[in-house]
């Protein structure tokens, strides 16, 4: 074979990758997941009286390819992706005691001296995250209370725990299984960001560089980039927020929109009960960040 064959011919596979990675192809839900990337942040506060906050949370993309390139390229990145993820699943469900779902998009988690909770967003359907975390728990000995509420769009499920009383709530949305759990500490009753009794509080933050505006059941409150960003890393920090970043609200389920300049608005509902307070953060591209924090 002489040198020019041999060029002519890597010259025509090349030409056949580069035609072949621009093959158009069709997606394809259970491997264009939203397993693809990952963006994970860890905030840890040590108090002078020797308390702890830990927070967390993480966001899953979606990657979604238009061509046979772009999947080859999704799948590199997806397989380092999930690496990342299983150690920072681990670590996470270790410094928490706290289980957490497969497949989950996105997640948020608090361990603070009052509580340990964990919010969780995943495709899997209601009753097979009820069962996960009924199996999980009980490996962890918790005792599930008398009077669960088992509906097919939503669950509530009350625990005893030799670190105080617990709760699950799950509630199925847009294809999205919402899991809420959370452990109340007996240091609880001296926290400083406390709601009305009976009502629940939310406190507002934006993480990102861009002005964001929260509407909230069509009450819309507009915050500059980073006000209010420290909100869900401690107690004090959540105390000291503007009354304009703190809102008063009956329990129940509400709306709520987040719009970011240049991104499109992110749409949840929450469902909050009596005696609770909720940090929501505006976070990557404007996604909605949910934790609780008493």
């Amino acid at each position: 074979m002489t040198r020019r064959t041999l060029g002519i011919l890597l010259a025509g596979s090349l030409v056949a990758a580069t035609a072949a990675m621009a093959i158009p192809v069709t997606p394809d839900p259970a491997r264009d997941g939203p397993t693809k990337n990952i963006q994970i942040n860890w905030s840890h506060t040590k108090r002078s009286n020797g308390f702890v906050d830990d927070t967390w949370w993480a966001l899953r993309g979606r990657c979604a390819p238009d061509y046979l390139g772009e999947r080859l390229l999704c799948d590199t990145v997806g397989l380092l992706t999930q690496a990342t993820s299983r150690t920072f699943e681990a670590k996470m469900s270790d410094d928490m005691g706290l289980p957490l779902v497969d497949r989950w998009a996105l997640m948020t988690a608090k361990n603070s001296p009052f509580m340990r909770s964990a919010h969780v967003e995943t495709p899997l359907g209601l009753e097979a995250v009820l069962g996960f975390y009924r199996a999980a728990l009980e490996r962890r000995g918790w005792t599930e209370n008398d009077g669960a509420v088992v509906e097919p769009d939503r669950a509530v499920v009350a625990f005893t725990t030799s670190d105080g009383p617990a709760l699950l709530r799950l509630v199925r949305q847009d294809n999205t299984t919402i899991a809420d759990l959370a452990l109340r500490k007996p240091l609880a009753a001296t926290a400083r960001i406390q709601p009305a009794p009976g009502q629940v509080m939310l406190l507002l933050g934006n993480k990102t560089d861009e002005a964001a505006d929260i509407t909230v059941n069509e009450r819309t409150i507009r915050l500059a980039a980073h006000a209010g960003e420290e909100l869900i890393d401690f107690d004090a920090a959540a105390d000291e927020l503007p009354d304009s970043q703190k809102i008063d609200l009956p329990p129940g389920t509400y709306k709520v929109t987040l719009k970011l300049k240049g991104s499109a608005a992110q749409k949840r509902e929450f469902e909050v009960a009596a005696n609770e307070t909720w940090g929501l953060l505006v976070g990557p591209e404007g996604a909605p960040l949910p934790i609780r924090m008493y």
